[in-house]
């Protein structure tokens, strides 16, 4: 078996958060992936200045070490390598969309979804659009830009059109706040969803990989939510700083989240209509999205997460690993299917 060339495409154009969230992500499945009987990573290492660097390793120093290069001679750079694929781990909107436009462009296969999927997935009333005309069920929204009055009562939740990691998501329960919420997710985007607020029962996210064309539910993951005092959840349930100022996740363990038995009767249920989604979409590869399941049992689609780091952190392998599947057997069955 032939020694495949992975480029991993890291950083952000947009600011130093997501190229420090880049990194996390990237350097824990550079770290779980490698096997040099199977792969020769290289590394493209993109910054807000929009300059590429082809560093040795993620080190700050073999970053440093790296010659900066423009976009002409980064592609220069690329073309000489003879890469095999790409393994897309940037998560800013650019990142998710140009950068993924650039190597289909340069007709290099990448594992994960489309660019322009990317772009509906990011911008969260064009993702529920799509999939409410399928049947699946989705909280009633309304669109706005600054200036906007809301006709929702609440209570609502508030969340930029295309911000991830639960930036700028604001619960408002009453009149009094709604000004307060709308000004927070302003903040992130020109454009804010106001939605009704789905009573709680639970929240889980739903992941489904494709293998040789057919799709394979995962095992829920589940999130940690109560109606006291955690209705929803914030970007603080996700990632944190370490005291030497270093971004880390705050939500891999089984406090905040945890695999749901399969044998649980929300498990079939939320698969099936994860399946929809998938299928409406058009994804390829994986899917993965966030569901609300009310006391009644009913899930509504919240947002799509069309992304994987192949981190064993990362939600897909770690549900892939619930059903029996390795993070090194997923990679394969990924890889796979980009290269067919």
């Amino acid at each position: 078996m032939s020694i495949l060339h992975i480029l991993h495409l890291i950083g952000s154009t947009e600011n130093q958060f997501y190229t420090d969230l880049s990194c996390l992500w990237a350097k824990d499945c550079i770290a779980a992936t490698a096997n040099p009987s199977r792969y020769r990573f290289s590394i493209a290492y993109v910054t807000p200045d929009r300059l590429w660097r082809f560093p040795a390793s993620l080190s700050r120093d073999d970053i440093n070490a790296a010659t900066p290069l423009s976009l002409s001679q980064a592609i220069q750079w690329i073309t000489e390598q003879n890469i095999d694929l790409v393994l897309p781990q940037m998560f800013c909107l650019p990142g998710m969309t140009q950068y993924r436009s650039l190597f289909d462009l340069l007709n290099i296969p990448y594992v994960g979804n489309k660019a322009e999927l990317m772009a509906i997935g990011a911008y969260k009333a064009k993702a529920k659009a799509i999939v409410a005309a399928t049947g699946v069920k989705v909280p009633y929204g309304e669109l706005l830009r600054r200036g906007d009055t809301p006709n929702l009562r609440p209570p609502v939740v508030i969340k930029p059109a295309n911000a991830d990691n639960s930036f700028g998501v604001s619960l408002v329960k009453n009149m009094a706040e709604y000004n307060e919420g709308l000004e927070k997710a302003f903040q992130y985007a020109d454009e804010v969803l106001v939605e009704e607020y789905i009573e709680l029962g639970r929240e889980v996210r739903c992941g489904t990989i494709v293998k040789e064309g057919e799709l394979i539910s995962l095992p829920l993951e589940e999130y940690l939510v109560n109606n006291q005092d955690h209705p929803i959840r914030y970007y603080a349930d996700k990632y944190k700083k370490t005291e030497e100022g270093e971004l880390t996740w705050s939500a891999k363990n089984n406090k905040k989240a945890w695999i749901v038995d399969v044998k649980d009767p929300a498990t079939r249920r939320v698969q099936d209509i994860a399946k929809q989604c998938h299928q409406a979409l058009g994804c390829r590869h994986y899917s993965l999205f966030d569901f609300r399941i009310d006391p009644q049992g009913q899930p509504w689609f919240l947002e799509a997460g069309l992304y994987c780091s192949f981190s064993p952190k990362s939600v897909i392998p770690m549900m892939a690993q619930a059903k029996g599947i390795t993070l090194n057997e997923l990679l394969e069955i990924a890889i796979k299917e980009a290269m067919s």
